[in-house]
């Protein structure tokens, strides 16, 4: 069957359908491109996050001291859940808090002083702290591991997290060595109390909706 076009010529009915198919598909592809199927990440939800690093003591008069725990915000994250899944967590040390309830107002200034400074996280030369997934393994029903590269004190190195899912909420625990990654655990009183190398850390995560 023939047609004519506005322009006077003459062209075959099917071409012009399959002219105007093509050029509908071509407009229709970005939004395609967009909503078809390729992962996409879901912000954590900072203000409703939490992640805490527990400090033990040894020594001689161990008994006698505290141990610490201080309180680091996250400033930035990102789950991936469809796709490969993956986790990415960034904290200011700059907003770490020392909080140490059973410790008296002064002392806990001081720790807060002593923990910024050069000795332990130098906060003023390294200001974050960035942990980003690299495997993502499940172990049973809402229970994972996982594995990564942690970047603290200007150096990187891996750690393994065990994570679980719980009314809505990530929760995992890690633990490292502050040796590992250029940091001497502090001492006082000519070691008869010091900072237990090994770190524990806890966090409990929450998605933006």
């Amino acid at each position: 069957m023939m047609n004519h076009t506005s322009d006077g010529i003459r062209r075959p009915l099917s071409r012009r359908i399959f002219i105007t198919s093509l050029s509908l598909g071509l407009l229709t592809l970005p939004v395609a491109m967009r909503s078809g199927g390729q992962p996409t990440g879901r912000a954590i939800d900072v203000d409703h996050s939490s992640l805490k690093i527990h400090v033990s003591k040894s020594g001689f008069f161990s008994a006698f001291a505290h141990n610490h725990e201080i309180e680091a915000p996250l400033v930035s994250g990102e789950v991936q859940i469809t796709g490969t899944p993956s986790v990415e967590l960034r904290v200011d040390t700059r907003k770490m808090r020392v909080l140490d309830p059973e410790a008296s107002e002064s002392t806990r200034a001081q720790i807060q002083k002593t923990m910024e400074g050069s000795q332990v996280l130098d906060a003023a030369r390294f200001p974050e702290i960035h942990f980003l997934s690299t495997n993502v393994e499940a172990k049973a029903a809402d229970q994972w591991v996982v594995r990564g590269t942690l970047e603290l004190h200007g150096q990187t190195h891996p750690v393994t997290a065990d994570v679980s899912l719980k009314d809505g909420r990530y929760l995992g625990t890690t633990t490292f060595k502050q040796t590992a990654f250029g940091i001497t655990p502090v001492t006082v009183g000519g070691g008869t109390v010091k900072v237990k190398d090994e770190l524990k850390i806890e966090f409990s995560i929450a998605l933006a909706q």
